[in-house]
């Protein structure tokens, strides 16, 4: 039984602090999923909020069965659908006016994929480019993209939160890697290892 299942399981007895816990562990990630798949700092803390109400809320829906954060992000996944068609308009395509250090920090981790030992210097421009070109990417292409790389997600557990089988998922990702790398090689840079799992 993983740690976020006993968490679980003591939500649903009833523990108060099991519900901090969980809000401590997970607020900051969701915040950055939201953020960089709506470009909205208060929406995606709205939104982080409202997937760990629900999360509450649900407990006595949840099944510890290893898979909490698949749940969990497709709630939110849910939420942020929701969001966008009450707006009527694509709320996924809004341009960063300046990242945070959390969220350069986070694009630097990934720019190594697309770097050649000779372009490690330029790390940093490179992730705010990467983050420049998510935007250009089809949204079901970005969200496994921002799935896999900055919540940790594996392609099984991207496919429960997008609703879609594990070779859509891995489709997706690939198709993402090629638009950003060919993205990035028209721009003068190379990158080799885009087509990584």
């Amino acid at each position: 039984m993983t740690e976020d299942d006993q968490l679980m399981i003591r939500i649903q007895s009833g523990e108060a602090c099991a519900f901090e816990e969980l809000v401590n562990k997970y607020q900051g990630a969701l915040h950055g999923f939201f953020y960089r798949n709506t470009r909205d700092a208060q929406l995606a803390e709205d939104l982080s909020q409202e997937t760990l109400l629900r999360v509450f809320n649900q407990s006595w829906d949840y099944l510890p069965v290893g898979r909490f954060r698949g749940w969990m992000y497709r709630i939110g996944r849910n939420l942020m659908i929701d969001n966008i068609r009450r707006q009527s308009h694509d709320a996924l395509v809004r341009a960063v006016k300046g990242a945070g250090k959390e969220e350069q920090d986070m694009l630097a981790r990934i720019a190594g994929e697309f770097l050649s030992p000779e372009e490690k210097a330029s790390q940093h421009e490179l992730a705010a480019m990467v983050n420049e070109l998510l935007e250009e990417i089809p949204a079901e292409q970005r969200l496994t993209f921002t799935l896999h790389h900055f919540s940790g997600l594996s392609l099984p557990e991207v496919a429960d939160v997008t609703e879609t089988t594990t070779a859509t998922a891995k489709s997706r990702l690939r198709l993402a890697r090629e638009k950003l790398q060919l993205k990035l090689k028209r721009r003068g840079l190379h990158a080799p290892n885009a087509g990584r799992d």
